[in-house]
């Protein structure tokens, strides 16, 4: 086993750039971008044009090696186009991404409304959109109602790699070169054709080149978003020679900020927006991918202008965006919107929903690289009950293994596992043990020597087990990537067989990228091998999503079905939002990172993944507390939240900072619980309606041009305005309130905002400024408990902010907090608020769910009311009228119910008079 000296000095050396490729070291990009946008080489075969009820096929052929492609284009009910581009007669099949996409989508037929002088025109049944197919050079627009919203390969930057025979006289694959003669080896060697080095690694491709690529130009657009996940800003930036965004999931320990490297995950999705419409572009392929992006002002194109009239034709803008990937097919999803919240559900269409989260997960969570042994775990658990400090997990690292042996317990540290789990149990708390892929290499462990056994490894390029360095030394990586493994996987989380686990026991993996010490970019070569003969090339991208799919697997097949799991993965890829959380990795404690995490969560959400957080504090370094403080101000107010920190970094449990601080974070992590209701109702909107959790303002504010590049503070849901401080002794914060007809309320102190536009604002360490949207009704608990489980009966209140009408709504969503019942017996209650002419009424928005709970709404506050009243009144559907208890506030406008006692399960409402 590795000292802990040598691993840190590995980790050390991870944050030594050199280990990691720029754009330039990668040879598929240099070759693609060897092709500058121009007159594309392909053409369409218009004779070879078929239509069936699925799609429209057709063949393009490349003027100067004259390999045909196939072109399928579908339409995808909800306003998707699929085109996919494959070889139409492949040496051998081409990798194409599977169990990402939910289901084969459903199909609509296109029609072929014109096929004359080299143009095919194909109509959708609704008619509202058409796609334009230019047969030389090909190209493809897409247009809604007469007008382009994208074009593909109009820069001709359309690029194919097809499978080439390996022989002695090897014929040099790039597409768009000149004959095999000219090639001296160096040049052969410079494009990486057959065989790529980077500092003392080989990448041998048996398979040869086989890159794709595409543009899209995006019309009138010059915002985007998206392609997660990368330290970066919330708009994406043009990109330059050398500098294109990377998706290649990597372990960049303390990833410096602003840099388009890919880190721990990678989804392919990217947003466009502008104020009548958003569009997506879904690059299906889990191979490592390069993004171009550029965005330019072109004169508007209208085909019947006179001269006088174009001299004055303004400029419009335009952003194109070029696709390169290094190996796979063309698969790409269309997503049309029109609307943001339109695409989000477009995507999870595609690739489903965020999983509906165990409750006690999203309370807060506690965790350090290493809690020492069982006494630790004690002393921690019992130091935020002495503070008074809410907390629902306590989670362990490799430490608490034998030797780096997941799935095992050290004899030592933690000698009576079981009765740990026990002792968090009667606290109504949980306990969330590290599980990585790596598996080290010693037959004596079990795990080791049945999947070596049974072949369940990576291999290398000559048929061997792949080894590599990881946490253990020298180690084995599991081939996720085979449904027999995840299956194998899956069983290894019974209780029977993970000995001394119990179901309060939940699982991170980490590492998943996978992490490889000493690998080429401190990972897997690409040419090991994987299940049914695919290089890692291929899957590079998928592999952390197929080990948390293993794993919530085998936490759902542990109880039978019954239990949600809990599973967070560093490493995802698109459609990870299936299958738990994630979070931004291994993030440094100084403002700077505080700052970024805000954009790159943003932007995770906006990807289809909701449950996600930074580690708060920073896990490498020590934070000073005004930055911890600071930290859990913000962390409280979104999805995932978790305080984490490196071996090397001193203790950081939230009483350590001195009496100030522990007050102040207490009451930070107190809020968070209060917010509980509304956030789980979140989750449940994003759960079944894919609306992320966690907003970027133009998001909510489509039209509002000055919200377009906002990454200092954001909506959580559709009610929550929050400014997180992330400047040192900030006295003031310059805040955003979007929309000229909105009210705002401070969430806190229930005043209205007077001011309108962007506003100063004074701020102290108390707290961070977080305001209630006019015209939204928020669910919260009346005080907040030790734990989740300790406030099941805990009474509501609500919070009703009115709008310039005087109206509001808002919703609850309540269940078990932790069963698949909601799902499978329907046992859930779903409710509706609404505030109008002075009544607050209490209905059901979804009639088939039914769960009892004793819960009552004990108080109200409703915000913005105008007037003392004189005689407020509340009946319930079954009968008689009560008075009510009120007080009034004439300096907020707050007027309060007291001691209402309504029931959360049914119907009434509260008349104001």
């Amino acid at each position: 086993s590795l000292s802990l000296c040598a691993l840190s000095s590995l980790q050390d050396e991870a944050v030594d750039k050199s280990n990691f490729k720029k754009c330039n070291q990668i040879a598929f990009y240099r070759r693609q971008k060897r092709l500058h946008p121009g007159k594309s080489l392909y053409r369409v075969l218009l004779d070879s044009v078929t239509l069936s009820d699925e799609n429209v096929k057709f063949q393009i052929i490349h003027e100067e090696n004259k390999v045909a492609l196939q072109v399928e284009i579908y339409e995808i009910e909800g306003n998707i186009f699929r085109l996919k581009i494959d070889e139409a007669s492949p040496l051998r099949a081409r990798y194409k991404v599977p169990d990402v996409l939910i289901k084969e989508p459903t199909t609509q037929r296109l029609f072929i409304s014109h096929k004359e002088g080299g143009i095919l025109v194909l109509s959708s049944v609704n008619e509202d959109y058409k796609l334009q197919v230019t047969a030389n050079p090909f190209q493809v627009e897409l247009q809604s109602k007469g007008e382009t919203v994208m074009s593909m390969n109009s820069n001709g930057l359309l690029y194919f790699e097809h499978l080439q025979p390996p022989s002695s006289n090897r014929k040099p694959a790039a597409q768009n070169e000149e004959a095999a003669s000219d090639f001296s080896k160096e040049k052969q060697e410079d494009l990486g054709l057959w065989e790529e080095k980077f500092g003392s690694f080989l990448d041998i491709k048996a398979h040869g080149p086989t890159s794709v690529g595409m543009d899209f130009s995006l019309h009138g657009y010059d915002h985007v978003y998206g392609i997660p996940q990368h330290t970066e800003t919330l708009l994406l930036k043009n990109t330059s020679d050398g500098d294109a965004y990377r998706l290649y999931n990597l372990d960049i320990f303390g990833h410096k900020i602003h840099d388009k490297i890919g880190i721990y995950g990678s989804v392919p999705l990217l947003l466009a927006h502008k104020p009548n419409r958003t569009s997506g572009i879904f690059w299906l392929n889990s191979s490592e991918t390069l993004v171009d992006i550029s965005t330019k002002a072109v004169a508007e194109h209208t085909p019947s202008r006179s001269a006088a009239e174009t001299a004055k034709q303004r400029a419009v803008p335009l952003t194109d965006v070029r696709w390169m990937s290094e190996s796979g097919i063309i698969d790409v999803f269309l997503l049309m919107g029109p609307t943001a919240f339109d695409i989000f559900k477009q995507f999870a269409q595609l690739t489903g929903t965020q999983a509906l989260p165990p409750l006690f997960s999203l309370g807060y969570h506690q965790c350090r690289w290493n809690y020492e042994d069982e006494q630790d775990v004690k002393a921690v658990d019992a130091g935020f009950d002495a503070h008074d400090i809410p907390y629902d997990a306590i989670w362990l690292d490799i430490e608490h293994t034998d030797g780096k042996r997941y799935f095992t317990w050290d004899k030592q540290k933690f000698q009576n596992p079981r009765k740990m789990q026990e002792h968090l149990r009667k606290k109504k708390r949980k306990l969330v043990v590290i599980i990585d892929p790596h598996i080290k290499v010693d037959p004596s462990y079990t795990l080791y020597a049945q999947a070596k056994e049974k072949g369940y490894f990576v291999k290398d390029r000559n048929g061997k087990d792949f080894e590599g360095i990881s946490w253990p030394g020298s180690s084995c990586y599991l081939d996720f990537t085979n449904p027999e493994v995840r299956k194998w996987y899956a069983d290894q989380f019974a209780f029977k067989t993970y000995k001394a686990s119990t179901n309060i026991l939940f699982v991170w993996n980490d590492m998943n990228e996978p992490s490889v010490f000493k690998g080429a970019e401190l990972t897997m070569q690409k040419d090991a091998v994987h299940y049914n003969n695919w290089e890692h090339r291929e899957v590079h991208n998928l592999y952390g999503f197929y080990q948390q799919m293993a794993t919530a697997e085998g936490l759902i097949r542990r109880s039978s079905g019954k239990e949600r799991p809990f599973v967070l993965t560093r490493s995802f890829f698109a459609g990870s939002q299936k299958y738990g959380a994630v979070w931004t990795g291994d993030n440094t404690a100084e403002w700077s990172y505080l700052k970024i995490s805000i954009p790159m969560l943003l932007t995770i959400n906006m990807a289809g993944i909701s449950f996600c957080g930074a580690d708060v504090g920073g896990f490498i370094g020590d934070p000073d507390p005004e930055l911890l403080v600071r930290w859990y101000q913000a962390g409280a107010y979104q999805p995932f939240f978790r305080g984490h920190s490196n071996m090397e970094s001193k203790r950081r449990e939230p009483w350590l900072f001195g009496e100030k601080s522990t007050q102040t974070i207490r009451r930070a992590i107190r809020e968070r619980y209060v917010l509980l209701p509304y956030l789980y109702t979140l989750f449940y909107r994003a759960h079944t309606a894919a609306e992320p959790v966690m907003r970027c303002l133009w998001i909510e504010f489509p039209g509002k041009v000055e919200t377009f590049d906002v990454e200092n503070e954001y909506m959580l849901g559709n009610a929550l305005l929050v400014h997180p401080v992330t400047e040192k002794e900030a006295k003031t914060v310059t805040v955003l309130f979007p929309g000229s007809q909105e009210i705002w309320y401070d969430f806190r102190k229930f005043k209205r905002v007077e001011d309108a536009g962007t506003v100063k604002m004074p701020v102290t360490l108390e707290n961070i400024p977080v305001f209630q949207r006019g015209g939204t009704v928020i669910p919260l608990k009346t005080t907040a408990g030790k734990s989740t489980e300790w406030m099941t009966d805990t009474s509501y209140e609500l919070h009703v902010a009115l709008d310039t009408e005087a109206c509001a709504t808002g919703e609850l969503y309540i269940d078990d907090g932790h069963s698949f019942q909601y799902l499978h017996k329907k046992q859930f209650l779903y409710r509706k608020f609404t505030f109008h002419k002075n009544v607050l009424s209490s209905s059901c928005v979804d009639e088939s769910g039914q769960y009892h709970t004793t819960c009552v709404i004990e108080r109200v506050i409703i915000l913005g009311f105008g007037k003392q009243p004189t005689f407020v009144t509340a009946s319930s559907k079954d009968g008689e009228k009560k008075e009510v208890v009120f007080t009034y506030d004439t300096k907020t406008s707050a007027l309060t119910l007291e001691n209402l006692a309504l029931s959360v399960d049914a119907d009434w409402e509260i008349c104001i008079s």
